[in-house]
């Protein structure tokens, strides 16, 4: 038996390596086999397929521009593939100077009896078209394109803007199997290198070539000629519960720190935060806007004006301003900030909504700071280093004695000291133009919690009838409260939409507005089921659910786990009946499941009295955000999770 065993790993090993393909990854040149191959076992999901790239950025001897080369071998294994045969290539460019292309390349390969066929772009499919005000679009679709063709495409970016030295992106929505990016920075130019996501570089080496650049005067300059590569690189795969895809995906990109000349100057390009903190006080927006006095009598009401409790004041203001004024959508932090036209539309931008705000408590003698932040679509912040262009969105901080608030009076239903889902991005940056900027965490420290407490009676006419009541606090209260304030008769609607056979009378909500810190809401139901008359019934004990499906469907997540804050769900019932007519065939099992190191668990437990069911079912995430190597136990328990509210408590009718 171990000899068979043996031979069958042989041959199971056998097997395995004649399904690797033969894709030639080392080198630009497209082979026959590279067209003949049609499948790519390591990601069988795959429509499109890497099969070599590489980027080679360096300056020009003569004229000192940054010249980047760079090429790109794919493989289309299916129509859906046949996107990324739409090619588009975006060039800077500034009121003075801009990026130009030269020598495309872009040929498609089929294989046509045993031969390969190629098919070249024209010039003529090159086209050209002014993106925005600082982008010029250059796109062009490769020709001739079928299931397994192979595709190279090829170019040469010519930049003025050393300030923007050329990175490289190794990874992308479709698997790469190499791809390879060369560097040569002269010493005059020193940036910071930074490699973002959770891949791995292969290689990494970097030496130093002397003389690389000579300029007109004689004066010479060594180079830093780096080269990174990566191989086998995984596609990446956006799914639930992460920020935007920027923060993960693998790449090398620099900023320019400082340019020495060869005269002897030195121009600092990344600044610290000392200096942009006075580069904000001065600014003609938003630090404009802050430095601007407002007239509280002509603002606010003379109980607010005299409210002498600090908080009470700064929760009246806070209403005031949510209440008065509308966001236009705008996230315009830097650009179209003005308090006095907000004022008067009424309408206006994130950062006149809250520099408003801010203005007003200041004016009241309330502690209050603006900070600066990235949503979460709009990527991490860089930390080590000021980079403003990172920060799209400003909100307030508040302190009153030991308490610190954030506030953003641009959603209206808010609850004082939350701030939206969007800001929920880590960090911020406190902007105190005295005592010098800081970063602070923005980690909601509220609770969010869902609770439901169903009392059911089984009817002896095979019926069933009770009461649910539930209460949300957290970002659950605010998005049932914007589920239901603007239509409270659609809201319940999608609450019977959840179980076809169940109905909903007497609803209502206890919560007082829709900004109040919760949303309690308790309603009748009324359940029919669909076979009455056979002697088993399978009830569904979960009148409302708090997963359908697990949101994890991956093998394996490279990136974290973000869910925004923690929360917590809990969902009793007890279902009455008459031990005369019914008893319970199968009551569900009882389950205890524990993440690691106490970041979350469910708990599940069942008890059958003589006529009564009591079950209790808990959910908690402990954390807002879990590092990758808690994907698997996350995934395991949102799998028992859906499990747990799919199983049907099982009665037997007697009569």
């Amino acid at each position: 038996m171990k000899q068979i065993t043996l031979i069958l790993s042989l041959l199971s090993t056998l097997f395995i390596s004649a399904q690797e393909e033969p894709y030639s990854s080392d080198t630009f040149t497209v082979s026959l086999e590279d067209v003949q191959t049609r499948t790519f076992a390591k990601d069988s999901s795959a429509n499109a397929l890497v099969i070599y790239e590489q980027g080679e950025s360096y300056v020009d001897k003569e004229e000192y521009d940054l010249h980047t080369k760079i090429k790109h071998k794919v493989k289309l294994l299916n129509t859906e593939g046949f996107e990324h045969a739409n090619v588009a290539i975006y060039l800077y460019k500034s009121k003075n100077s801009k990026e130009k292309i030269e020598n495309i390349k872009a040929i498609t390969y089929n294989n046509v009896g045993g031969n390969l066929i190629k098919s070249h772009l024209l010039e003529k499919d090159i086209y050209t078209e002014d993106y925005n005000e600082n982008t010029t679009l250059v796109k062009f679709t490769l020709p001739n394109i079928k299931e397994g063709s192979v595709i190279t495409y090829s170019y040469e970016v010519i930049s003025p803007f050393m300030f923007k030295y050329h990175g490289w992106d190794f990874q992308s929505d479709i698997p790469k199997l190499y791809s390879e990016y060369k560097a040569s920075i002269p010493a005059n130019w020193l940036y910071h290198t930074k490699l973002v996501g959770q891949e791995k570089l292969d290689v990494a080496e970097s030496e130093i070539k002397k003389e690389c650049l000579v300029m007109r005067n004689g004066a010479t300059a060594d180079c830093g000629n780096s080269t990174f590569a990566m191989k086998d690189i995984p596609a990446f795969i956006e799914e639930d519960y992460m920020t935007t895809k920027s923060n993960y995906l693998a790449r090398i990109e620099y900023e320019l720190e400082t340019f020495r000349g060869m005269d002897g100057s030195i121009k600092h390009y990344t600044k610290t935060w000392k200096s942009v903190d006075k580069e904000l006080k001065s600014e003609k927006e938003i630090g404009k806007q802050i430095r601007r006095s407002v007239d509280l009598e002509d603002l606010l009401t003379a109980d607010i004006i005299n409210e002498t409790d600090a908080l009470k004041k700064t929760e009246a203001i806070y209403q005031y301003v949510q209440e008065q004024y509308t966001w236009n959508g705008d996230y315009k932090i830097f650009k179209d900030v003005s308090i006095k036209d907000l004022i008067e539309t009424r309408s206006g931008n994130v950062s006149s909504i809250n520099i408003l705000l801010h203005n007003i408590l200041r004016e009241a003698d309330i502690d209050v700071k603006p900070v600066l932040l990235s949503t979460r679509n709009n990527g991490f912040p860089t930390v080590i280093y000021p980079v403003i262009s990172d920060f799209n969105y400003l909100i307030v901080q508040v302190t009153i004695g030991d308490d610190t608030y954030f506030l953003d009076a641009t959603d209206k239903f808010l609850t004082f000291g939350e701030i939206p889902f969007r800001c929920l991005n880590e960090r911020g940056r406190v902007i105190d133009f005295k005592a010098g900027s800081e970063w602070v965490d923005i980690t909601p420290k509220y609770p969010t919690t869902t609770m439901y407490i169903t009392e059911l009676t089984l009817n002896n006419d095979a019926t069933v009838s009770g009461t649910v009541k539930g209460k949300k606090t957290g970002y659950h209260a605010l998005n049932a409260k914007k589920a239901y304030f603007p239509n409270n008769d659609n809201y319940i609607n999608k609450l019977e939409d959840k179980h076809p056979n169940l109905e909903i009378t007497n609803h209502e909500v206890l919560s007082e507005s829709q900004t109040s810190n919760g949303f309690s809401e308790s309603y009748n139901v009324d359940l029919e089921f669909d076979n009455p008359d056979v002697n088993l019934l399978y009830l569904n004990p979960f009148i409302a659910k708090f997963f359908t499906t697990n949101p994890f469907k991956l093998q394996e997540r490279s990136y974290p786990i973000d869910f925004g804050y923690a929360d917590t769900y809990f969902y009793t019932l007890k279902l009455k009946f008459d031990p005369e007519v019914y008893e319970v065939s199968e009551a569900p099992k009882g389950v205890n499941l524990a993440i690691p190191n106490s970041k979350g668990s469910i708990s599940y437990s069942s008890a059958v009295k003589e006529n009564q069911v009591q079950l209790m079912f808990k959910i908690r995430f402990n954390d807002a955000l879990y590092p990758p190597e808690y994907y698997p136990y996350l995934k395991e328990m949102m799998n028992k999770v859906v499990d747990i509210q799919t199983n049907s408590l099982i009665l037997f009718k007697k009569k």
